[in-house]
């Protein structure tokens, strides 16, 4: 089901009141999430890359040391999260309002596009998956990192949630991370799950966009049509 501009009203009204005060009261967690991301993206000088629910643009700002010329883009579904982004970043980052199953970018456009902690929010993932797929360049990588539905507090969270809070959506275990990833098209998945805190965890799913396969001097999109060659995977 595609996600319309209601679904959303009450992610719109929880972050519009939090937004100021979201850094410091999600310190460590934002911290220890960006860590494990990083730690996770293969940052590259002059990638271009999309943060997907970029939020106060914290992610956006630790890319924007993680390595040089890189060209950064965010967008988020709150204005007044995007506002204390663009406080932070000024003219280092385009960003922009906006919903994850609907990216205003054009196709083939950055080298990685990251996620971090929004997945849960999502009310059509299958359907942001494919705009992450679109806007990635060919061969382009993917880094999604969310609450993981395998360890119980998150699972509790998860339902509590659910009955009492209806910005959120729901959660995901690594098996269902990996499916969805590969839904959308993309190779290479990988997904791991980790701790961060005692009770608190985290998993992060990676995945490549198939890479142009050349057939005589036209390039062969592989998700645009049948091929007899082997599609390469690294």
């Amino acid at each position: 089901m595609e996600a319309g501009p209601d679904d959303y009203t009450p992610l719109r009204k929880e972050y519009a009141d939090l937004a100021r005060r979201y850094d410091m009261r999600w310190k460590a967690y934002i911290e220890a999430s960006i860590r494990e991301t990083l730690g996770r993206l293969p940052v590259r000088p002059g990638n271009s890359i999309l943060d997907v629910g970029c939020g106060t643009g914290a992610f956006l700002q630790a890319l924007s040391k993680a390595a040089d010329d890189i060209m950064l883009s965010g967008i988020d579904l709150s204005a007044e999260m995007i506002g204390v982004a663009r406080h932070k970043l000024g003219d280092a980052a385009d960003l922009r309002q906006g919903c994850a199953e609907s990216l205003p970018f054009g196709d083939d456009r950055f080298d990685l596009v990251v996620s971090a902690n929004v997945l849960h929010f999502i009310r059509d993932p299958d359907k942001a998956l494919h705009e992450m797929y679109r806007v990635l360049k060919p061969a382009g990588r993917v880094t999604v990192t969310d609450w993981c539905d395998d360890y119980l507090a998150c699972r509790l969270l998860d339902r509590f949630l659910r009955l009492f809070n209806r910005a959120h959506f729901r959660t995901y275990g690594s098996e269902e991370c990996r499916r969805l990833l590969e839904r959308a098209g993309f190779t290479a998945v990988i997904v791991e799950r980790y701790k961060i805190s005692p009770l608190w965890g985290l998993m992060t799913g990676t995945g490549r966009k198939a890479p142009f396969v050349y057939k005589g001097s036209e390039p062969f999109s592989p998700e645009k049509g049948s091929d007899p060659f082997t599609i390469p995977t690294e």
